[in-house]
């Protein structure tokens, strides 16, 4: 095949006039070579020379390569290529990494909104305790915050630590509101009762069900953004195999020892390299593709009980309608208690005074505004309608290289890897590793192994998607669980 190749490249290049046999010196090779800063340019001949000891650039004719020459060329030839590829990928990977922490401020200024709500209902209707109960609710956000950024909580034992908290509060200041201030011992006895007696009635479930329901969406959507880099990461670095590096020597440099500084490669023999040296990025292709199919669908169910924003904004009536309804069977619950705790044991009051006056001016006297037209669902879908244009990168990402960058864009010669000719007339190759079975320029065995780590990631997660369904796991799976139920996802994909 390779004689075949040789006979027909010597075809062309008499036919088309051009030839590197009349090349009579290395001058413009030395000056392209030092002005891409390929090497020193002190060892390079100044005229051409026998090249029998060129492993790749070989030709009938004299050359002005030597082996260092060839050595240093396809160092260039790699490196040239990896830049293009992560210049290609630069915009996709600044669109995910601007989002992931676009996400994480929304979520963090959700929080405070939220909180600062909550704080506000409270004291305006339940004075007395407003200031206490800032503490708890602080705790109960703080903890969401970090449900949302992945940690190993879960929202029941978030929702049930909240009430627990308010419970002696609000039988202290409500239920018995003649009382100064139980004692730490009996307040941690009530404490313990809050989950026998129920005071609070369905609104500690409804706000556990709303916000693992809520959240969990906002959680996995970080999580899949996350996997999302770390896929452009990786294939930003793919390890380019023997013969793919030899390939891109023969195809970007080669002409050069030649004399041919000006030359680009045919377009067919650009795609039979590339599609050879990234025929393992292919086969990220389908994977990819489903990927981006399935954020939006994640995206199209966070709305109504499941847009994490209307949820936590609305916490504040959930804690208002709670305190109420422990407020209004005062009574029994008073009787309830005393028979779990026995009769309270106070503290004075001068003590609790003075930590009230203390603690009072933390307490914010009205919610912030929020803007209506940055909520996280209008952020969602603006991130979404940017990532949709990428959902086919990894399938025509050679073809991109060879159209915009690479190749020969004109029909008058161009060279195929051995000389200049018209054209390029040996078979062009698809995308991926089946395909390059046929391929003449790269020889190609496997997925690299590396590359098939991140397809195996790409399909778990593909995977929960498909077979679970955001809408099975949220309402078919124990509220607020992390690893058991909560996501499918593990923190770190």
């Amino acid at each position: 095949m390779e004689l075949q190749k040789m006979m027909i490249c010597c075809f062309f290049a008499a036919s088309v006039g051009f030839s590197s046999e009349s090349i009579s010196n290395c001058d413009e090779v030395r000056k392209v070579f030092q002005l891409r800063q390929i090497g020193p340019v002190k060892s390079l001949p100044e005229r051409p020379q026998e090249g029998s000891e060129l492993q790749v650039c070989q030709s009938r004719n004299l050359t002005c390569c030597t082996k260092k020459m060839e050595e240093r060329y396809q160092v260039a030839a790699r490196r040239d290529v990896q830049n293009l590829l992560q210049t290609s990928s630069s915009s996709l990977k600044f669109l995910i990494s601007r989002n992931v922490a676009a996400f994480q401020e929304s979520f963090e200024s959700l929080m405070k909104a939220a909180e600062n709500q909550t704080n506000v209902v409270l004291q305006a209707s339940y004075r007395n305790m407003a200031v206490e109960a800032s503490g708890p609710v602080r705790e109960l956000f703080t903890d969401i915050g970090l449900f949302l950024l992945g940690s190993e909580l879960n929202i029941d034992d978030i929702t049930r630590r909240f009430f627990d908290s308010l419970f002696p509060l609000v039988y202290n200041h409500l239920i018995n509101p003649d009382l100064s201030h139980i004692a730490p011992g009996y307040a941690e006895c009530v404490r313990a009762a809050r989950r026998s007696l129920a005071p609070f009635g369905a609104s500690p479930g409804i706000l556990a069900n709303q916000i693992g329901r809520s959240g969990v969406g906002g959680r996995v959507l970080l999580q899949a953004l996350h996997l999302g880099i770390e896929v452009i990461n990786t294939t930003d670095h793919l390890a380019f195999s023997r013969e793919c590096r030899r390939a891109l020597l023969r195809m970007q440099f080669c002409p050069h020892c030649q004399g041919l500084t000006q030359s680009k490669p045919c377009m067919g023999f650009c795609l039979n390299v590339m599609r050879g040296c990234l025929a393992s990025m292919a086969e990220v292709d389908p994977h990819w593709r489903e990927f981006v199919r399935s954020l939006e669908g994640l995206s199209k169910r966070m709305h109504g009980s499941q847009d994490l924003e209307q949820v936590l904004l609305g916490v504040h009536n959930l804690v208002h309608d709670a305190v109420a309804h422990a407020q209004n069977i005062g009574p029994r619950l008073s009787a309830q208690v005393h028979k779990v705790c026995g009769r309270p044991s106070r503290q004075p009051a001068q003590s609790v005074s003075g930590q009230q006056s203390g603690a009072r001016e933390s307490i914010p006297l009205k919610s912030p505004p929020r803007e209506t037209g940055d909520n996280l669902a209008t952020r969602r879908k603006e991130f979404l309608n940017s990532l949709r244009q990428y959902r086919t990168f990894y399938g025509g990402l050679a073809d991109q290289l060879c159209v915009s960058e690479l190749a020969s864009t004109d029909s008058l010669a161009c060279w195929n890897g051995a000389d200049i000719v018209k054209s390029y007339t040996f078979q062009v190759v698809g995308n991926g590793i089946k395909a390059q079975a046929d391929n003449l320029e790269v020889r190609v065995k496997e997925v690299d192994p590396v590359v098939n780590q991140i397809i195996d990631k790409l399909k778990h997660v593909n995977q929960w998607f498909r077979t679970q369904g955001l809408t099975t796991v949220i309402t078919n799976t124990p509220i607020g669980t992390t690893q058991k139920t909560g996501t499918g996802l593990p923190p770190r994909v």
